[in-house]
């Protein structure tokens, strides 16, 4: 028997196979369209909240104002964490990556969980709630650990946005922060199967639990090819600002060293990514109102130019890193940030995925040494010197 090339090469990296049926989110990449459930991302960032999204995205439905209450104050008493995960925050070296402690957490988190080993739709909701609230505490907490500043206690008075940066900075914020934050989570809140999503779902149809199929998802994102864009993108800020350098000249320099500027074009939308309009909008407002206008002038320049020398449209990335700044967010926990909001979308998707199950098992087109190849004794096998060692390309 011979192995024979197949007549069709399936694509890398899975681009454009449709792996499974959903009913969470839509994407159109030629018209720029995203939405959740059915609805607009842009009147959801217009008119709606991350409580609302979450609440949406979870059951498949808008709340009324009674259920949006009740999810409020389910939101405001899973807003705990057990002293065992404050303590393992507190071990955590101070090299430490907050994603690296916040994936680690995340699965420690399964060993208070009081439903973790019910795998019911009743269950992984309750599951989905009390994570979208311990994530959020989970960041702030460890940047205030790490910093040698006392943890802050939650509000039980604010929202999910607001109650984050309060832990965060130990301060109110303002409504402006507030709102500003609460639209950037909404627009992070599900992108359809992105890597991280796609892994949890994996996990998720072994019939493992909801806190192996996160911590596998935030795994995923902590790829540099997956989250960590913006931070890219104010590195690039950070050192024009610092060097006093022209934002245009300081680009072309990289395009002529063949360097990516990050931030910019999107494997889905062929048009302008729709989370991008908002951040723009909003990396603008929150500028203004704290006196910080330069970050969004320089990704202004920035912007103008890449699009008629590249043809790249700016992705949710490239905003989003002047506005995470302006909110008081360190760089390395722009990407913790993006867990806060995505936790939503990662459990409506092991719910949904649990709620008609089946195990992921896809196929891989054979390319090795043509079946069959003879064993040969190891007295008789002959070193091959001539191979060239294997290095690792990423690429970025």
């Amino acid at each position: 028997m011979t192995s024979s090339p197949s007549t069709v090469n399936p694509p890398k990296g899975l681009e454009g196979v449709v792996a499974t049926t959903s009913g969470i989110c839509y994407i159109d990449g030629e018209r720029g369209v995203l939405a959740y459930r059915g609805i607009d991302i842009h009147e959801l960032a217009d008119h709606s909240t991350f409580e609302e999204t979450c609440y949406l995205l979870w059951n498949a439905r808008l709340p009324t104002a009674t259920e949006l209450k009740e999810l409020h104050e389910r939101l405001a008493e899973e807003r705990e964490l057990d002293p065992a995960i404050i303590a393992l925050l507190r071990t955590a070296p101070r090299h430490a990556l907050p994603m690296d402690v916040l994936r680690t957490a995340v699965s420690a988190l399964s060993f208070f969980d009081v439903e973790e080993k019910s795998n019911t739709h009743e269950a992984n909701v309750h599951k989905a709630t009390r994570l979208t609230s311990q994530l959020a505490m989970i960041v702030a907490a460890y940047d205030r650990i790490r910093k040698g500043k006392s943890v802050v206690q939650p509000d039980r008075s604010l929202s999910h946005a607001a109650n984050f940066l309060l832990m965060l900075n130990g301060e109110r914020p303002s409504s402006t922060a507030e709102r500003a934050l609460d639209i950037a989570l909404i627009l992070h809140a599900d992108h359809e199967l992105n890597a991280s999503t796609f892994a949890a779902r994996v996990t998720a149809a072994t019939l493992s639990d909801m806190h192996s199929a996160v911590t596998s998802a935030i795994g995923a994102l902590k790829g540099p090819l997956h989250g960590g864009a913006n931070e890219a993108v104010f590195q690039i800020l950070e050192a024009i600002d610092r060097s006093g350098a022209d934002p245009v000249s300081y680009v072309k320099g990289m395009l002529a060293q063949k360097q990516k500027i990050p931030g910019f074009g999107h494997r889905v939308y062929h048009s302008e990514d729709p989370r991008a309009t908002h951040l723009r909008q909003m990396s603008h407002d929150l500028g203004h109102s704290s006196g910080q206008d330069r970050w969004f002038d320089v990704s202004k320049k920035i912007e103008e130019f890449v699009k008629s020398e590249k043809k790249l449209n700016a992705n949710v990335d490239f905003y989003s890193a002047s506005t995470y700044h302006i909110l008081g967010i360190e760089v390395d926990l722009f990407t913790p940030v993006f867990a806060v909001s995505r936790i939503s979308g990662w459990t409506a998707h092991v719910i949904e995925q649990l709620d008609d199950n089946r195990l992921i098992r896809p196929r891989a087109e054979y390319i090795g040494p043509v079946y069959p190849q003879p064993y040969v004794p190891i007295k008789k096998r002959q070193e091959d010197k001539s191979q060239p060692e294997e290095k690792l390309v990423r690429e970025g």
